[in-house]
């Protein structure tokens, strides 16, 4: 059985809900990477930050990327899986919220990211047209 720890890229980086959006824009570029989980004082899980978030949420209506936290461009609850969920689970997850990116958790702790190229890397051909399907055309 196909499980979360299996299919993600392990060793995702948190950033604090307190940090910059500046300094995640900086560490986006420094990792290579659009997303970052964002952790309240407890190391929990609070919210993702994306790089779209940075420019349509702060830069493009006149914000200071040095004067605003993480936590202001947080919205809703963010969605994660834990590390022994199947492969199936996972796909639900990505698919009912149609999301791209997802956290994985183990102990309360994160311990990797699910991505778009994660999935089509280590599922089935079926289950990534799936995937596809569901997350792109909002079937």
């Amino acid at each position: 059985m196909t499980t979360a720890k299996d299919i993600m890229h392990p060793g995702a980086t948190w950033m604090s809900h307190t940090d910059t959006v500046e300094h995640a824009a900086r560490l986006m570029r420094e990792l290579d990477v659009g997303v970052l989980p964002i952790s309240d004082e407890n190391e929990r899980l609070c919210g993702i930050i994306t790089d779209r978030d940075i420019v349509v949420k702060c830069i493009a209506i006149g914000q200071d990327p040095a004067g605003t936290t993480c936590s202001d461009l947080c919205e809703g609850t963010p969605r994660w899986v834990d590390a022994d969920a199947d492969a199936g689970e996972v796909l639900r997850e990505l698919e009912a919220h149609r999301i791209k990116r997802l956290p994985v958790i183990k102990d309360k702790k994160l311990v990797g990211m699910i991505s778009e190229v994660d999935v089509a890397r280590h599922l089935s051909d079926a289950e990534v047209a799936e995937f596809v399907e569901r997350v792109y055309a909002g079937r």
